[in-house]
């Protein structure tokens, strides 16, 4: 017969996942006022999102010059491109990704995977056209996200 000590922890155990697993899928959020969802972080990580995605704009925007020249310098486009991929996401705290819901991680995680697809696109010389519609799929999850989600304090 097992003792009552370990089917407490037994319990704790399960308990202890089924928590973590919730906060994983549902993040620190409130309904906002303006319908959309609010992610309750700390100001400094609120200011390391917002510095990200200002990152992935520069690297958009990197693109999107070199598709406006006449003689676009690939070796600069794929670079912009880069600059967005999945290495941005390589340092992020796991104290932060626990305060995010899941379809933002799904999302933001989706865009840093495009961006390094989308430098790959350009190596394999595709078409201007065929590049622009790449980065249309992104900016519109882009979109969708801003149109779900903002960022508060708590505070």
């Amino acid at each position: 017969m097992k003792s009552p000590w370990c089917m407490a922890g037994m319990v704790l155990w399960v308990l202890t996942i089924a928590i973590l697993g919730w906060f994983f899928i549902n993040g620190s959020t409130v309904k906002g006022g303006d319908g959309r969802t609010e992610i309750l972080v700390a100001p400094a990580e609120r200011d390391q999102i917002l510095a990200e995605m200002r990152q992935l704009l520069k690297a958009v925007d990197g693109v999107v010059k070199e598709l406006g020249e006449p003689e676009p310098d690939l070796k600069r486009m794929e670079s912009a491109a880069r600059g967005g991929g999945m290495h941005m996401a390589e340092d992020v705290e796991p104290a932060l990704m626990v305060k995010l819901p899941l379809p933002f991680k799904q999302m933001g995680m989706s865009i840093h995977k495009d961006m390094d697809a989308l430098a790959d696109a350009v190596v394999q010389r595709e078409t201007s056209r065929q590049l622009l519609a790449r980065l249309a799929s992104m900016t519109a999850r882009c979109t969708t996200c801003h149109d779900m989600y903002r960022f508060g304090t708590g505070e």
